[in-house]
């Protein structure tokens, strides 16, 4: 893998060239379009399975194009394990100092968006299962390659549909998540709530005249700082999720992520768009969280006579709840393969972002959701500079491919007849 992974490289630059980011989500048709490329010399059948528009659909929301995910997969006959990846991407940030849909490479350093989130770990995955076809490797799995769309910000994800269709295996590999030495203890929730503020457009000249036009930025004011009132309220509230390692307690979140409004200097703005983001632990419940903003709403825009709110949920990722199970000391051990951790090194611990695999759980009723990736604190992740490492897209794929081995650790593999095991 370590004299090949010029090819995984290649691949990654291809994919980071596709625009996937969520909103709007344009690229997924396009995306797919190269997966079944890169997996067709590997012999996967694909399958194209979109989100039904009534879905996901809001007025004025931020989604856009099909939702178009891919399910790659051939059956022997073995169990199948899931090996799943969101394709989207967020939108590159202002900061960049290269072109972030173009892969950059500094040394082993592989610079890009999606890099780590993670296009990066598709890259790894190809990587395992080419070594496997080309070396001969027994498996233990018929490998699911699940592409999905809608992971950030979770606006029905694509992994969602296919849990409440039944199309996902009794297990999943889940890459969006770390190549450090974790064992994975749940995570938080998150919705975003879109804010319509509606005033009334009249000529800047005629704006500060009484009854004369309605200024939603003005209106929106009182809102901004209800809004930052209620976070440092939001903020005191903590989980009992084991934090990271030398990390504070985790706690929950409330943040201003979008703002939006007016034209132009000559005109009253008649419109101001607010999301807000909240991040929910798993010990509150979704709906106060959902009322207990909806009233600072309420209240902090019901004096300016004439104005207009409305509000649209437009993502919400239930929280992940503990997804311990079977398979979680065997993907371990593979993780300690790859990337030479001795089991000692690892340690358990939740995390305030957040993942699609919540909606799986309560689709499916299977708890266990084994996590790996390519994140690390100072990978640039959802920020400006995003980058991977060759060294770790070859471990992720030494990781990979010792898990599906038929002869790794068959001692502790669940799935193998007692008589091997």
């Amino acid at each position: 893998m370590s004299a090949h992974v010029d090819a995984a490289v290649a691949d990654l630059g291809r994919m980071i060239a596709v625009d996937t980011s969520f909103p709007p989500g344009l690229g997924y048709d396009d995306f797919a379009g190269l997966m079944e490329e890169l997996v067709a010399p590997l012999g996967f059948a694909t399958e194209r399975v979109a989100v039904p528009e009534a879905l996901w659909r809001v007025p004025n929301g931020p989604a856009a194009g099909p939702r178009t995910n891919l399910i790659a997969s051939h059956s022997s006959g073995r169990p199948a394990c899931g090996l799943y990846f969101h394709v989207d991407t967020v939108p590159a940030a202002a900061g960049w100092e290269t072109a972030p849909l173009r892969l950059e490479r500094d040394d082993d350093r592989l610079i890009g968006l999606g890099a780590a989130d993670m296009k990066g770990c598709i890259a790894a995955v190809l990587l395992a299962l080419r070594a496997a076809r080309v070396c001969g490797v027994a498996l233990a799995y018929d490998p699911m390659l699940l592409f999905c769309t809608d992971e950030e910000g979770g606006l029905y994800p694509g992994i969602r549909y296919l849990a409440e269709q039944g199309r996902l295996p009794d297990h999943t590999l889940n890459f969006n998540g770390s190549a450090e030495a974790r064992i994975w203890a749940g995570c938080f929730g998150l919705f975003n709530l879109l804010v319509r503020i509606h005033g009334q457009a009249v000529h800047a000249g005629e704006g500060n005249r009484k009854g004369s036009g309605l200024n939603a930025i003005d209106a929106a004011l009182p809102l901004l700082n209800a809004l930052t009132e209620l976070k440092e309220k939001v903020a005191t509230r903590i989980s009992a999720l084991p934090p990271p390692p030398g990390k504070p307690p985790l706690a929950a979140q409330l943040n201003l992520a979008a703002i939006s409004g007016g034209t132009a200097g000559g005109q009253v703005p008649a419109l101001v768009e607010l999301t807000v983001n909240r991040r929910y632990a798993p010990e509150e419940r979704f709906e106060e969280a959902l009322a207990e903003i909806e009233e600072v709403i309420r209240r902090s825009t019901a004096a300016m006579p004439g104005l207009s709110v409305e509000t649209a949920l437009v993502g919400h990722l239930m929280p992940t709840a503990d997804p311990a199970g079977p398979h979680w000391p065997r993907w371990q051990a593979a993780m300690g393969a790859g990337f030479g951790y001795a089991p000692e090194e690892f340690r358990k611990w939740g995390a305030a972002s957040c993942s699609d695999f919540g909606w799986v759980q309560r689709a499916t009723g299977q708890s266990e959701v084994l996590l790996g990736g390519l994140g690390r604190p100072d990978r640039n992740i959802h920020s400006p500079g995003e980058y991977t490492t060759v060294p770790d897209i070859v471990s992720l794929a030494k990781s990979v491919l010792a898990y599906l081995a038929v002869d790794f650790r068959p001692d502790i593999n669940p799935d193998l007849p007692s008589s091997q095991s």
